[in-house]
């Protein structure tokens, strides 16, 4: 493999961190699941307008490629090759009542994870074979859900259209991934492998080898964020009784996107701001205040509808998940008081 040349516009961090001294340092190295830094670099080097660039195709990427990898993570996280993650996901540490009990703002909360299985390559470099294995282990961690968790794992390999149609409905389906993804390595043997949890209630939700391994989802109608967590963090217990996580003192649980490491967590509500929408200045000043994101309802790079916004925690290593969820929910209150003085 030769030096990639990109092009004088190029912003993606891999642009930028990439230098022929690093590429020549590294190009040769391999992991012990025999993942290249070609193969780290191949959706940045195919996808010019990548905002990132890399990566990972197993734990040990993050330190045989640590010349590429650390400084991408100390510009997007600000976060040291040094420094220690710390992990708490003790709901009672968290101060939240609910911010709207009228639901006059809130429409719906969602908080999710990333999870990846200890010992195993991450989707970039796994098998064939070891991700079957990670979906049957899944599986048998899902089966010791009680209670509210309790539900169903519908495989998409040979799914059948009542049930897809039904999954699209309820916008729990996941599809084959997009040109990042599938540069990455990530589509690879689509459907097979993968699948869908949902309980009866549909506000808990598992996708199996998406982008993550596991992709754990709480969610539901309205504001009780503590709610939501506590649900959350139930169901990550009850699963790694048979599913172990990776997890890394200085990188804490680990993951395919170096963007998501740490606590792999997005906290996020959908709020209606018509007002404070009108200015987006004030509305950013109270966003940047509490480390959070702006979003569209459909995700990333979408637009707002009615005047509803997607709000969630921008950091994710280097504080705890509680500390994560009190950022989300400090400023929506925020972001509710001066609505409120708007109308």
């Amino acid at each position: 493999m030769n030096y990639p040349t990109f092009p004088a516009d190029c912003k993606s961090l891999l642009c930028k961190y990439l230098t022929p001294e690093v590429f020549e340092a590294l190009k040769d190295k391999k992991t012990a699941n025999g993942f290249t830094l070609e193969q780290a670099i191949n959706s940045g080097v195919k996808n010019i307008d990548s905002g990132i660039g890399v990566y990972a195709g197993d734990k040990e990427s993050y330190d045989v490629f640590a010349p590429l990898f650390d400084p991408i993570i100390k510009e997007y996280h600000g976060f040291d090759k040094n420094d220690m993650h710390k992990s708490n996901l003790n709901p009672d540490d968290l101060d939240a009542n609910n911010p709207d009990p009228e639901g006059e703002f809130i429409v719906s909360t969602r908080i999710r994870v990333g999870r990846n299985m200890d010992n195993m390559p991450l989707g970039p470099a796994i098998s064939k074979e070891q991700r079957n294995e990670v979906e049957s282990k899944v599986v048998e961690g899902l089966s010791t859900l009680e209670g509210e968790l309790s539900g169903d794992y519908y495989p998409l390999l040979g799914m059948s259209k009542e049930v897809q149609d039904e999954l699209i409905k309820d916008h729990f389906l996941f599809k084959e991934g997009d040109r990042f993804l599938d540069a990455a390595g990530l589509n690879r043997d689509w459907p097979a492998g993968r699948g869908i949890y949902h309980n009866k209630n549909k506000t808990f939700l598992v996708w199996v080898n998406e982008e993550d391994e596991l992709r754990i989802i709480s969610m539901q109608q309205g504001g009780d964020i503590k709610e939501v967590f506590t649900r959350l963090v139930n169901a990550i217990d009850s699963i790694q009784t048979k599913v172990p996580f990776s997890y890394s003192d200085h990188l804490g649980y680990i993951t395919s996107c170096p963007t998501n490491l740490g606590t792999a967590m997005r906290a996020s509500v959908h709020i209606a701001l018509p007002n404070l929408a009108k200015d987006m200045d004030a509305f950013k000043a109270i966003t940047d205040k509490h480390h959070l994101q702006i979003r569209g309802i459909h995700g990333e790079h979408s637009e707002s509808e009615g005047g509803i916004y997607d709000i969630s925690n921008r950091r994710r290593l280097g504080i705890t998940e509680v500390e994560a969820v009190q950022d989300m929910y400090d400023g929506v209150v925020a972001l509710i008081a001066a609505e409120k003085a708007l109308q």
